[in-house]
């Protein structure tokens, strides 16, 4: 397989200097930005992905009716949160006032 350059990066003298101490030893800059650059592509298909799964289990769920309204989800979240914050405040309180 033949193989192909990326385009060079025009960057700051400041940030050449902190990618040149940044390398690991032996490391090249070459090398450093191809890793990153893959990296990169890796994280992006990912995204895609997840995206994609997103969007096609939204699908599902609006085509067979089985969605939670949001009205719904927030109000439970908003009584557990209530729940918490009277828990984290009764745990504030001295235990003689909790008692009397």
């Amino acid at each position: 397989m033949k193989t192909a350059t990326i385009p060079p990066v025009r960057v700051s003298a400041k940030f050449r200097a902190e990618l040149d101490k940044s390398l690991e030893k032996g490391e090249t800059l070459a090398a450093l930005v191809e890793k990153a650059v893959s990296n990169e592509v890796v994280r992006r298909k990912s995204e895609a992905e997840f995206v994609r799964r997103g969007l096609a289990a939204i699908a599902r769920t609006q085509k067979d009716g089985t969605g939670i309204p949001a009205d719904a989800v927030i109000a439970k979240l908003e009584a557990r949160l209530a729940a918490a914050r009277k828990t984290l405040a009764q745990k504030k309180t001295p235990a003689a006032t909790r008692q009397g």
